[in-house]
């Protein structure tokens, strides 16, 4: 049963993620891949304060942490992105992109965490 709550968030998450993906913003940053792993962060963040003081059902857990949360946010097309950008020889853009990334990631999940203390 959790391999369905998991498929049917991951359907959801990687829908969000592609809606995200069509904004019209034309740069040679990754911009949207940043954002779109920050908000993820965040939102992880906001569900593992959540569910480390509520009681949750696992199937609950899967849906969002697992299925949504990973259909969403992308380490491999981040990876690819830092990658290209080292192949293009912009080594300052990449450097700052993969900074940026992991920075931003920690600093959503701690806001998350936080923001999750509101709902208590």
């Amino acid at each position: 049963m959790g391999f369905l709550f998991v498929a049917l968030g991951g359907a959801l998450g990687a829908a969000g993620r592609y809606a995200i993906s069509l904004l019209p913003v034309k740069t040679g940053f990754p911009i949207l891949t940043l954002l779109t792993n920050i908000t993820g962060a965040v939102l992880i963040g906001f569900l593992a304060g959540m569910v480390s003081d509520n009681e949750v059902s696992p199937n609950t857990v899967l849906f969002w942490k697992t299925g949504v949360c990973g259909g969403f946010t992308t380490f491999s097309t981040f990876s690819l992105e830092a990658f290209t950008l080292f192949e293009n020889k912009a080594y300052l853009s990449g450097g700052f992109y993969i900074f940026l990334s992991v920075v931003c990631c920690l600093a959503g999940i701690f806001f998350g965490k936080k923001l999750s203390l509101l709902f208590h």
